[in-house]
């Protein structure tokens, strides 16, 4: 007995849909990580200082 299992196209997109959302938010996260930290963390005063302002400006934790 054999039995087959097809995916309808709407199937397989809603699953390319959902790793594509899934890589987005990753990647945003990522980004973020990288402003408030990496940059904020940074050892050149410009950057450090104009993330500074924007995290008082935010109410973003910093001290």
């Amino acid at each position: 007995m054999m039995t087959t299992q097809t995916q309808s196209p709407n199937t397989a997109a809603t699953e390319s849909g959902l790793a594509s959302r899934v890589v987005q938010i990753t990647l945003a996260g990522l980004l973020g990580l990288f402003i408030v930290g990496g940059v904020g963390f940074s050892g050149i005063p410009v950057l450090h200082n104009a993330a500074h302002d924007y995290r008082h400006s935010t109410g973003f934790p910093c001290h």
